[in-house]
């Protein structure tokens, strides 16, 4: 998570060419012909003994003679020769490389150290970013800078592209410039030792040059970083990924049907999904989403509605929206009344609205007017096929000017044919509204937008570290799985795998272990109904699949005889398999009962993993499985069950009535709060698992564990960290919960915010703010923990809880430096809570190895400029002439404030 010295590696403002060449083709002087070429403000140095000059530029002999440090080295010499050429550059000043020479992991020094060792050394002894090896270079059109070896240069434009292929960067910028596609940056990582996706991400997410991120990804090395960089950028402005290697490498050592099934596209997709960006499939659709999403109206809902001048092509984008799981929107009858008054006789009466081949432009605005008022519409298709009798430019005239008169509206265009409508798309781009050749172009832009929006939505989850609502037995679940760890097994007998889920409030059937026959029989005299008898051994765990279930038993005698019989099944299949008994469980009967699947598994990229989706023992054939990444909150584990074609049987069919969802739902959420509590924990699998209108219970179990750091850095998402969760005491005696702040308590900052005088407004936010939009609260409430912390501070009312104090930093990526603001409510001054909640706050950036902590005062605040020196903060600059920075340095001992407190905001 670093920006640091990123800036002279995207905008240097002089380059180095180490290895620069003149023979022609070799990678230094295609470097050399391409800085040339774009005409680069900066000095251009060569540096090669083996030509006094290259293309008509003074060279040096070595980078000891250049006559300035480079702000950029390009390299692109023998692997061998890397590590002394960064070391001379590092003392240099050089605090950014790109290196092109390929071969550096196979090359070894003449001492016999690995030569990419020794690199990453010398980068990180002179604090240097590296890009690359092997990288193809950088191009930012902008600033004229074409320091690559690619075949062509790139446009000027909005878009930056981040890739791991070379082979695709060039193929990109060959099919880009026909079609007028420019670019902010244009980036090959290489082998990604050096400046990884996150770095960019969070470079770029912050470069007011780039309007939208495109990459193309086929290895992640850091999740937590990428996973907080992506989620950061996202907030700002559009990402979209091609993921390369749609495998399922991670599932051929899996030892459960969840590892099984657990692969690893369906892994990356849950990573997009929750990072609130938009994964699409190849080049074409990369560029045709970020158009989409540039020029569409943000989207509402589901609902299309296709207003078209022809049946066929109506059809035909009807059928693609099916077929893409999209949804026709449903004309009430008022709206088909409406249409009929004015649409001749002949009209669809439906949607697809086919307004007949001779519609002119007046009967599409009529339509199309109609269409953007309903309530039960919540995009339009606006369709158009050339016709002898109407005019495609008068057309496209008379719906630009409809779009205008109607902004908010979520307007796309399909005009169908070639040369004929060439001119009327051309309209349309000019005026900012999506168009699209074919039917099928145009569909996908609606489900873009679609995917789009849902995941800036489960961008805004954050969900806890900790139960909200219920109290697990950790106590209980720890001992079983330090019992299984010490005996070194790395696995969880059934019975011990289901005392697991029932500490943390998962049902699952009576279980119990007989380690003989004879023993099964007497433990199935003490129970009641049908007996189902399992093969107990740490060797398998498809049971089945060895003869080693036997089902509806009942009473002693033919418990004990199937035990016996089963032992010698199990021997034959599976000679080697250690038995150390059987399992011997009450018979669940669920007459209409859903079997599902819920199932943890760990990617080697992203962690751990939560998988739902239909169970039984045909899992693997059916495949109907979603997957997310923890934590889960309810909000997020109702969307991974709606990604399933399970969901639908779950509403219910045939008098079957629709299962308990939200108790599919909690055990979603308590199986994720034990992925958050237990890192231990690297495969489980409920299978199946019963769903019905009575609620939940576990037929089956499987547990796996090995030793793991404790804490969440297993997962790829930190959750809310209610271990920072405190009770300050108020003078009159009423406590305040001080805790992070959390997604729901956008309500409550609202009323607190309505609650600031007008005083305490001008102090926070430097003006008159009467209200924040939903975006802004969302913004202020819904946070990356890796990157930003608020703690509030929340009192008991007689109706609930309301919010009196908030402090909040967001620190930059390389975790120097954090920028701080504070707000009490005036009623609430006095008490000493400001100065509890800074001090947290402060200690908590001092914990982090946060370096220092600022803030801006305006001067005519005498109150908190006297508040934050009395915490040990110091002037350091004025701002604007009316606002003073000031900052505390972190790295001292903490510095205890006397008291009396000077009072605070």
């Amino acid at each position: 998570m670093s920006i640091r010295n990123l800036k002279p590696l995207f905008r240097p403002q002089s380059i180095a060419v180490v290895g620069a060449s003149t023979k022609p083709k070799s990678i230094g002087w295609v470097v050399m012909r391409n800085l040339l070429q774009e005409e680069f403000a900066g000095p251009v140095m060569p540096v090669t003994p083996d030509h006094p000059s290259v293309a008509g530029v003074l060279a040096y002999p070595n980078v000891a003679c250049l006559p300035q440090a480079p702000d950029l080295a390009l390299i692109c010499t023998p692997p061998e020769t890397v590590p002394g050429i960064l070391d001379t550059l590092g003392q240099r000043g050089t605090r950014a490389a790109c290196i092109m020479t390929h071969g550096l992991h196979q090359a070894v020094t003449p001492d016999g150290h690995s030569v990419i060792e020794r690199t990453l050394a010398m980068a990180r002894a002179h604090d240097m970013r590296i890009l690359g090896p092997s990288s193809m270079g950088i191009l930012v059109p902008g600033i004229g800078l074409n320091a690559s070896f690619a075949h062509r240069g790139a446009r000027p434009g909005k878009l930056a592209f981040v890739s791991q292929s070379g082979a695709l960067c060039t193929a990109v910028l060959d099919w880009a410039r026909p079609r007028e596609i420019g670019f902010s940056h244009f980036i090959h990582l290489g082998d990604t030792d050096g400046v990884d996706f996150g770095d960019v991400l969070d470079y770029l997410g912050s470069d007011p040059s780039t309007r939208a991120i495109l990459l193309y990804i086929e290895t992640i090395q850091q999740r937590r970083n990428f996973m907080s960089a992506a989620r950061a950028a996202a907030r700002n402005k559009p990402i979209l990924a091609i993921k390369a290697g749609r495998s399922m490498e991670g599932a051929r050592a899996a030892a459960s049907h969840t590892g099984v099934l657990a692969g690893s596209d369906l892994v990356f997709d849950a990573a997009m999904r929750r990072a609130g960006m938009l994964r699409v499939r190849d080049i074409d659709e990369i560029f045709g989403a970020v158009e989409t999403l540039a020029r569409a109206r943000p989207i509402k809902g589901r609902r299309l509605a296709i207003l078209t001048n022809g049946g066929g092509i109506g059809v035909l984008a009807a059928d693609d929206l099916a077929e893409r799981n999209g949804e026709l929107a449903v004309l009430p009858d008022d709206v088909i009344a409406k249409l009929d008054a004015v649409l001749p006789p002949n009209w669809s009466r439906g949607n697809p609205v086919d307004i007949a081949g001779d519609a002119d432009g007046e009967r599409y605005v009529k339509a199309l007017t109609i269409l953007t008022e309903c309530k039960s519409v919540d995009a339009v298709l606006v369709m158009h096929a050339p016709s002898a009798i109407s005019d495609p430019t008068e057309v496209a005239t008379a719906v630009i000017r409809s779009c205008k008169d109607r902004p908010r509206a979520t307007i796309m265009t399909c005009w169908v044919g070639n040369e004929a409508v060439a001119h009327a798309r051309h309209m349309f781009s000019g005026a900012g509204i999506p168009a699209y050749d074919t039917p099928r172009a145009a569909i996908q832009a609606f489900m873009h937008l679609i995917e789009y929006r849902r995941n800036q939505t489960l961008l805004m989850e954050v969900p806890a570290s900790a139960p909200l609502d219920f109290v697990p037995d950790t106590a209980r679940a720890r001992a079983l799985i330090d019992n299984a760890l010490a005996h070194g097994g790395g696995t969880l007998n059934e019975p011990e795998a289901k005392a697991v889920l029932e500490a943390y409030g998962i049902p699952a059937v009576e279980t119990h272990v007989a380690e003989t026959p004879a023993e099964a029989g007497r433990i199935a005299a003490t129970m009641s109904g049908r007996i189902a008898l399992k093969i107990l051994s740490p060797d398998i765990v498809h049971k089945s699949d060895v003869g080693g279930v036997v089902l509806n038993l009942t009473g002693a005698a033919e418990v004990e005889k199937a035990a016996s019989d089963m032992l010698d099944r199990v021997v034959q299949f599976y000679p080697g398999a250690r038995i150390t008994g059987f399992t011997v469980q009450t018979m669940a009967r669920r007459a209409g009962a859903q079997e599902l699947i819920v199932g943890v598994a760990t990617d080697p990229v992203f962690g751990p993993v939560i998988m739902f989706g239909q169970g039984g023992i045909a899992v693997e054939v059916i495949a109907d499985r979603a997957m997310a990444l923890p934590p889960l909150n309810t909000t997020l584990a109702y969307e991974l069950i709606s990604r399933t074609r399970v969901s639908r049987l779950l509403e219910g069919y045939r008098g079957r009535p629709p299962a308990d969802r939200e108790a599919i739902a909690r055990t979603l959420v308590h199986l994720s709060q034990l992925v958050v509590d237990f890192p231990e924990i690297v495969e489980l699998d409920l299978n199946p698992l019963f769903a019905d209108s009575k609620g939940v219970l576990a037929l089956d179990a499987h547990i796996s564990v090995a030793p793991a750091k404790p804490g969440t850095e297993h997962l790829a998402i930190r959750p809310y960290p209610k271990e920072l969760e405190e009770i300050f005491a108020l003078p009159d005696g009423q406590k305040a919960l001080l805790r992070p702040i959390r997604p729901e308590d956008e309500p409550n900052h609202h009323v607190f915010i309505s609650k600031l005088t007008p005083e305490d407004i001008r102090f926070r936010f430097f003006g008159l703010v009467h209200e924040l939009p939903h975006s802004e609260m969302a913004r202020l409430t819904q946070i990356d923990y890796d990157r930003e912390m608020a703690f509030i501070a929340e009192t008991a009312i007689q109706n609930g809880k309301e919010t009196v104090g908030v402090v909040r930093t967001v620190t930059d990526p390389d975790n120097e430096k954090a920028e701080f603001a504070i707000v009490v409510r005036s009623d609430i001054k006095g008490t000493g809570l400001g100065k509890r909640l800074l001090v947290k706050m402060i200690d908590y950036c001092r914990s982090r190895g946060t370096r220092s902590i600022a803030g801006q005062v305006l001067k005519d605040n005498p109150r908190m400029l006297a508040f934050v020196q009395h915490l040990g903060f110091v002037p350091t600059r004025t701002v604007d002439g009316d606002i003073l920075e000031v900052e505390l340095d972190l790295r001292n001992p903490a510095q205890t404030a006397p008291d009396p407190d000077p009072g605070g905001p």
